[in-house]
């Protein structure tokens, strides 16, 4: 065996050489695998006694991407081209074996080689339009000669992956290897040696390109379809040029034009929002003074409501392999519930997401029971009932009687406080938050809210319980509303000023959607049910004349077919898609008339300023106080549970990119004329005037863990 580096080791198996990658966590193509991967081919490709070359990667998987740490710096030789371009010269065949997740230049290194094989279990893709960005390593190149135009344009635009079995029925891998991956591949290139296979260099394959040679309508129809779903992305649409240049221009001259279309993109501002976003996802993980990835998985949960949050948390549970008892005193509601489950269950099998067995298997699973004492074996309970402090109060009471005592006792509350709920037991060092967002079974966030007393362990459990689901966790401070529905109060507050001054519901949702929303906040609300706000005002005293009008005639949102907007099961855009409804209009002008207020016109930049700089100066507030540890982590709670839009990086980077000095000003103009709402928030104002930003401010610890402090105290 021969140490190349320290990453890389070239061994002989006979006439094989194998060039072996152990760079943990995921071989990632980091300068020290990439200069000696370079001397590896180099070296065997100048031993006259081996006839082929296998390189294949040590632990879970081939080599997963680019290496992370180095995006933003300046590059070091030799990039990933040059060693793509070293193998695929190389006048021996190399094979590529591969394992686990080949994404990104592992893909593209991978179609350098002469050959792919690849075990059972791997999936392959090239995710770079997520980063903003399209593969730079000739990928948009390579992948159409080998799957075919259309079907390379579909996987780079949408950052899909496929199976080993789709990639082998593709083309893109040419075996799949069962038991032993090496002693498989090697088999592989003895066949490929004794029977004197040709060195299939991908650059010269040409017959998936010649049907598309000259039809440019398959581009420009790609290109409509990409913008209609993408709306307002720009590395899809050059991921398509790239793949017209493979198309219409000899390979090098292809190459060049890829590297063209890298570089501008790699500049542009929605790269640097989605590489920003990227690392806040992985940051948000991070909790201070916490070690959250060594926790034993969860074997068996408790879920105590069987309504529409109570199924989809059920189901999250299930999907990962935990055993949930569902829980409700009602048993027809119970039924209800899992009856909802079911039919959730067999919808996704008929769309292809899983197969008959797995919706039994899955169902299995969930026992439904009537008890509370049923929850005695779970190691998390998480409590879904209806959104009433006594109520919640008094199931928690019921949860300290049976639960174990090293279990989790969780509440889904999205507004409620949460220490006063877990004043109803005996040990609220065990209580959490664990705010699901609706339909739980699908949104991927959760905020998990560590109050005042909250104990390391079940912060740490729950984080990981978190990741055990495939949710996003993001841990934040206990406050009304938490992060999230905080600042999205400040939205739907400016909304409702916004129509009753001049806009109308219509206007307010396009410029959301027009900014990259996927709906706006009229349309949200009427898909949400209007009811639901309604209730939680008359409980708390409050109202809201255009939202409790249309409440009052019935107007409750889809369900009853009109809220904000009218909605038509004929409709030809859908039976969901809001059409405008004079009513409502009619309504609103007479809600002005009646306060006196004076409307005026307002321009889309006006309306989006008042909607989205009340929600960032919220955001400094929550950020101020401690409730959120980092500013990446509201960006991740509010693309993954609100729909910003992940190119425009959340929030918190909006307002960096913007300048906090230039939001301040504006702020300070909507205080003198619509009042002391729009008062700047006092780190806004510390931050603009130093000229920091929000991504280079650290709380340090979140406002709960003060709180332990002084109650430990």
């Amino acid at each position: 065996m021969s140490t190349i580096n320290a990453s890389v080791a070239l061994t002989r198996h006979d006439s094989i050489a194998v060039i072996t990658i152990d760079s943990p966590p995921v071989n990632a193509l980091s300068h020290g695998v990439r200069e000696g991967l370079v001397q590896a081919v180099a070296q065997a490709g100048q031993d006259s006694t081996v006839r082929a070359i296998l390189i294949a990667c040590a632990g879970t998987t081939f080599i997963a991407g680019a290496d992370i740490t180095e995006f933003g710096k300046p590059p070091k030789d030799p990039r990933i081209s040059a060693v793509i371009a070293a193998i695929e010269d190389c006048p021996k065949p190399i094979i590529a074996a591969m394992h686990g997740t080949v994404l990104g230049g592992g893909l593209e290194l991978a179609l350098g080689c002469h050959y792919r094989v690849a075990a059972p279990a791997t999936r392959l893709g090239l995710p770079e339009v997520n980063l903003g960005i399209i593969p730079g390593a000739g990928g948009t190149q390579r992948l159409p000669r080998v799957v075919g135009v259309e079907r390379a344009i579909e996987l780079i635009t949408t950052a899909s992956q496929l199976s080993a079995k789709q990639a082998l029925e593709a083309g893109l891998v040419d075996a799949l290897i069962d038991g032993d991956l090496v002693q498989g591949a090697l088999q592989f290139a003895r066949r490929v040696v004794d029977e004197n296979k040709a060195l299939l260099r991908v650059r010269d394959r040409d017959e998936h390109l010649v049907t598309a040679r000259g039809n440019p309508a398959l581009f420009e129809k790609a290109r409509a379809a990409v913008a209609r779903k993408s709306r307002g992305l720009t590395a899809p649409l050059a991921a398509i040029d790239a793949i017209e240049a493979a198309v219409n221009l000899p390979f090098e001259q292809g190459l060049q034009r890829e590297r063209e279309l890298v570089t501008a993109q790699v500049s542009s501002d929605q790269s640097k929002a989605l590489r920003y976003f990227f690392f806040a996802e992985r940051e948000s993980a991070k909790i201070p003074g916490i070690q959250t990835g060594d926790v034993a998985k969860v074997q068996q949960a408790a879920v105590i409501g069987a309504g529409t949050m109570g199924g989809g948390i059920a189901m999250s549970l299930a999907n990962a392999g935990v055993a949930v008892t569902l829980i409700d005193l009602n048993p027809e509601a119970l039924e209800r519930g899992l009856g909802i489950i079911r039919k959730n269950y067999e919808n996704t099998a008929r769309r292809g997401g899983m197969t008959e067995s797995d919706v039994s298997a899955r169902m299995a699973l969930i026992r439904p029971s009537t008890k509370l004492a049923d929850v005695s074996s779970a190691e998390v309970i998480v409590e879904a009932v209806f959104e009433n402090t006594e109520l919640k109060k008094s199931v928690f009471t019921e949860i300290d009687r049976h639960a174990r005592a090293d279990a989790i006792l969780g509440t889904n509350t999205s507004t409620l406080d949460i220490d006063e709920i877990a004043s109803a037991t005996a040990r609220p060092e065990s209580v959490i938050g664990l705010h699901f967002f609706s339909p739980a079974n699908v949104m991927k966030l959760l905020e998990v809210v560590r109050t005042g007393r909250t104990s390391e362990s079940v912060v740490a459990r729950a984080m990981a319980l978190g990741r055990q689901m495939r949710k996003v966790p993001v841990l934040v401070g206990t406050c009304d509303g938490f992060v999230g529905n905080r600042i999205l109060r400040a939205r739907s507050k400016q909304a409702e000023q916004i129509i009753m001054q001049g806009g109308f519901p219509e206007q307010v949702d396009r410029v959301l959607q027009d900014f990259g929303f996927p709906m706006g906040v009229f349309a949200m609300g009427d898909m949400a049910g209007l009811d639901i706000g309604w209730r939680i005002r008359k409980e708390r005293g409050l109202k809201s004349i255009v939202a409790d009008k249309l409440c009052e005639m019935g107007r409750l949102g889809q369900k009853a077919g009109a809220g904000y907007f009218r909605y038509d099961p004929a409709n030809p855009e859908g039976a969901r898609a809001p059409i405008v409804d004079p009513i409502v209009n009619e309504l609103i002008l007479q809600a002005s008339r009646d306060q006196n207020i004076e409307r005026r016109d307002m321009d889309d930049v006006l309306i989006r300023e008042r909607l989205l700089y009340p929600m960032i100066n919220e955001a400094a507030k929550i950020l101020e106080e401690g409730v959120a540890l980092r500013a990446g982590d509201i960006d991740v709670i509010w693309i993954y549970g609100y729909g910003w839009p992940r190119h425009r990086g959340g929030p918190m980077h909006y307002a960096d990119s913007i300048g906090l000095a230039k939001i301040r000003d504006r702020l300070r103009e909507f205080e003198r004329d619509h009042g002391d709402a729009f008062k700047p928030a006092a780190l806004l104002e510390r931050l603009a005037d130093e000229g920091g930003t929000f991504a280079g401010h650290r709380t340090g610890a979140l406002q709960a863990t003060a709180a332990a402090t002084a109650v430990a105290a």
